[in-house]
């Protein structure tokens, strides 16, 4: 599929959801010109996100101490310490201010763009954006494993032309929640942007924005 077929498509879903678009975005690139993750790097992200939200929950309830012990058995366990971002190792080591806190928890929706990715949710779980995702079937995705082999096993990668399908979905419904905040008469429905820039950001990360999805430029 073409970068321009591909806009096409989303620009028509959106449409039918009643959902404004501009014309006038750049395309995404062509397949064979974007730098889709690894399967491996992409389960090591999604372990190490998901844990290290669990940390940060810890942290801003006041009970880090606690969360530390679990949270570095279980970085240990999956082996994805080296996959944390800089400000997943700033949470990791007790020293993130309350904001980058706040940042790690957001982490959720970015992990469930991966997971997506990775085929454990379906396509209506990632664009259902009107409410976060569902956190306690998000944990257990993990949880229930009992190390990366087992994470691995139960996921079926989607391949590159689905996720840059859904990359560039996702860039236009999100400049469109963005108008809809400096002009309020956009038509939006009820999706949250503050849920669509996160799972933007997983997507993009997928694509090849950035070693450290926090790094990715957001702009539409």
């Amino acid at each position: 599929m073409t970068p321009s077929e591909r806009k096409t498509i989303s620009e028509n879903k959106l449409k039918e959801q009643g959902i404004a678009i501009n014309q006038w975005l750049p395309l995404l690139p062509a397949e064979e010109e974007a730098s889709i993750r690894s399967f491996d790097e992409i389960c090591g992200r999604a372990v190490a996100s998901l844990l290290m939200i669990q940390l940060a929950i810890d942290t801003s309830n006041g009970q880090y101490d606690e969360g530390f012990e679990v949270i570095e058995e279980m970085l240990d366990k999956f082996g994805v310490k080296s996959a944390l971002n800089t400000a997943e190792k700033e949470v990791f080591d007790g020293i993130a201010e309350p904001q980058t806190v706040m940042n790690i928890a957001w982490e959720y929706e970015c992990y469930w763009s991966l997971v997506w990715a990775l085929g454990l949710i379906d396509d209506a779980d990632l664009q259902g954006a009107e409410d976060i995702c569902d956190c306690e079937r998000a944990i257990k995705l993990v949880s229930k494993c009992d190390g990366m082999q087992a994470f691995k096993a139960q996921c079926k990668m989607r391949s590159a032309e689905e996720i840059l399908a859904m990359a560039d979905y996702f860039y236009r419904l999100h400049w469109a929640c963005v108008e809809h905040r400096l002009n309020p008469e956009t038509p939006i429905g009820d999706i949250s942007e503050e849920v669509v820039m996160e799972r933007r950001r997983g997507l993009e990360w997928l694509i090849g924005g950035g070693n450290d999805w926090f790094d990715i430029s957001l702009d539409t």
